[in-house]
C-alpha cells in the first residue's frame, strides 16, 4: 500500500524558486516585484520568464506586511443599493476601473454606502488600512466622505468634483466636461428650432446636476432667450424621476418643444411621460439626453445624447489614485465630451 500525505504534495514554488531559475537573486526577484526599480532589461526579463516558467504566485499577505500595503483598492459608490443595479453608468465605471487596475495585478473591492450610518461604518474600515486608496463615485455636496478620506491621509480620487468641501481640502478627480456638454446639446436643439426648451436636472447637490443646469442656462442666455422657470424640473437620476418631472413640466408649460435631459435613464422616463400625453418625439417635442449609456439605444426612438468617455474616465481614475499611492501630489483630469446624434433629436 502506497503511502501518500502533505510530504508528497508538491509545494508552491517560492521567491527562491524563482531567483534560482532566472539566475539572480533574491533581492532582484522582490525588485521587479516591486516595480523593476534598479534593475536591469535583462534581469526584469529573466524573472518574468521564471515567474511563468515555475507559476509562482505572490504571497499578497506576507507583501503587505513588508511594505504596510493591502495591495487592494475600493471602488465606494455612496449611492442607495438598488441604484447600482438600476443605473447603467455605475456598472459601466466599475468594469473599467476593474480592467485598468488588472493590468497591475490590483483587485477592486466594491463598497456602497447609501445612508449615514453605511458611511461611518466604511470610512472606519478605509482608514482602518484595509485598502490602499478609494475611488469614490457620486458624492453629494454636505456627504463628508471625501473630508474624512483624505483628513486620514487616504488616497482618493473621485468622479466629479467633490462639492461642498473646505479650500483645504485637496482632492483628486476626474470629471467629463459636464458643463461644456449641456452646452453643445442645447445649442443642437436650438439649431434645430426649437425654441421652447426645458430641461430635467440631476440631483442639484452633485457636480452633473449643477454643471449640466448652468451650461443650460448658459446658452439660453447667449441666444437671448430668457430661462423661464416653469421650464425647470429637478430629477434624481432615476426613470421614474424623468417621468415625473416631465409630466410636470407638460402641466406647466404645454407649449414646450424641446427636453434636455440630465441623463439617459430619465430621458426613458420623458419618453414615456410624452408618449402617454400623445406628444410625438421628435416631430412635437425633441429630447436629447446625457451619458450615452444603453439605456440610449434601448429607448424609442433612439436617443440624442451626450457621451461621456467612460473608459478614459476609469483609465484616468485608476493612473491618478495609483500615482497618490506612489506619492504624488493631487491632480485634476477634465474630459470632453460628444454629442451622438439619434433620432430623437
Amino acid at each position: 500500500m502506497s503511502r501518500t500525505g502533505s510530504n508528497d504534495r508538491r509545494k508552491p514554488p517560492t521567491i527562491h524558486d524563482v531567483a534560482r531559475e532566472a539566475g539572480v537573486s533574491r533581492g532582484t526577484v522582490s525588485r521587479v516585484l516591486n516595480g523593476g526599480h534598479y534593475v536591469s532589461p535583462a534581469s526584469e526579463e529573466a524573472v518574468n520568464a521564471a515567474i511563468r516558467k515555475t507559476g509562482y504566485v505572490v504571497n499578497r499577505h506576507a507583501r503587505s506586511l513588508i511594505t504596510g500595503r493591502s495591495d487592494s483598492v475600493a471602488f465606494l459608490l455612496t449611492e442607495p443599493q438598488e441604484r447600482f443595479f438600476e443605473d447603467p453608468n455605475f456598472n459601466v465605471l466599475l468594469r473599467g476601473c476593474t480592467q485598468a487596475l488588472a493590468a497591475h495585478d490590483i483587485p477592486l473591492l466594491l463598497m456602497i454606502a447609501g445612508t449615514k450610518d453605511e458611511r461611518r461604518r466604511i470610512a472606519r474600515y478605509i482608514t482602518s488600512g484595509h485598502v490602499d486608496g478609494v475611488l469614490l463615485v457620486s458624492s453629494h455636496s454636505g456627504d463628508r466622505v471625501a473630508e474624512q478620506l483624505r483628513a486620514a491621509g487616504v488616497p482618493l480620487v473621485a468622479c466629479g468634483h467633490p462639492l461642498g468641501l473646505g479650500q483645504s481640502s485637496k482632492v483628486s478627480y476626474v470629471a467629463a466636461d459636464d458643463r461644456d456638454g449641456a452646452r453643445e446639446m442645447v445649442r443642437h436643439l436650438l439649431r434645430g428650432g426649437r425654441r421652447r426648451i426645458a430641461t430635467v436636472t440631476g440631483p442639484l447637490d452633485t457636480p452633473g446636476g449643477t454643471d449640466r443646469l448652468a451650461g443650460y442656462r448658459e446658452v439660453l442666455a447667449e441666444a437671448g432667450i430668457e430661462a423661464d422657470e416653469r421650464l425647470i424640473a429637478a430629477g434624481d437620476y432615476t426613470r421614474a424621476s424623468g417621468e415625473a418631472a416631465a409630466a410636470e413640466l407638460l402641466r406647466r408649460a404645454p407649449d414646450l418643444d424641446a427636453v434636455f435631459v440630465a441623463s439617459d435613464l430619465m430621458a426613458l422616463g420623458v419618453l414615456t411621460a410624452l408618449r402617454d400625453a400623445g406628444r410625438r418625439v421628435p416631430e412635437d417635442v425633441a429630447v436629447g439626453g446625457f451619458d450615452d449609456s444603453p439605456a440610449a439605444l434601448d429607448s424609442r426612438p433612439a436617443l440624442t445624447t451626450i457621451r461621456q468617455p467612460w473608459d478614459r474616465i476609469s483609465a484616468e481614475m485608476v493612473r491618478v489614485l495609483l500615482a497618490q499611492i506612489g506619492g504624488e501630489d493631487t491632480a485634476t483630469v477634465i474630459l470632453p465630451t460628444e454629442l451622438v446624434r439619434r433620432d430623437s433629436a
